[in-house]
């Protein structure tokens, strides 16, 4: 059944599409969450900007729990007291430009360096 964009999922809707779609991501207290692992506090610098920027492209604005080395990212639509369709999409575009790993793909950037100089995420 296809949703509106400011419906609400039910508990089970939200778990199964999580399964399916955001493996890594789980539902708490009402909110769709994702812990980010980051290797100290230049990492998690880094994360909190991109969210941010996804954030405010997308104005549909996560709650975040900062730590020296890692950063939960937790979303609702407030306005629709729910999870809604915009939390899906602004969970799948922060979980695909975090995650990304340019070195895994066939291309011409090769990715941060596998030295610990220069991680910054721990990839899961």
């Amino acid at each position: 059944m296809a949703h509106k964009h400011d419906e609400t999922y039910s508990d089970e809707e939200v778990e199964a599409r999580l399964k399916e779609e955001l493996p890594h991501w789980y539902l708490e207290k009402g909110w769709i969450r994702r812990k980010y692992k980051t290797s100290g506090w230049k990492g998690t610098l880094m994360v909190v900007n991109t969210v941010g920027h996804l954030a405010e492209a997308a104005f549909h604005h996560p709650d975040l729990t900062v730590s020296y080395a890692f950063v939960i990212v937790k979303l609702v639509t407030h306005s629709a007291k729910g999870i809604t369709n915009k939390d899906f999409e602004l969970a799948r575009k922060i979980e695909e430009v975090i995650m990304w790993q340019p070195g895994l793909a066939a291309g011409a950037l090769e990715g941060t360096p596998d030295d610990p100089r220069f991680k910054y995420i721990k990839y899961s």
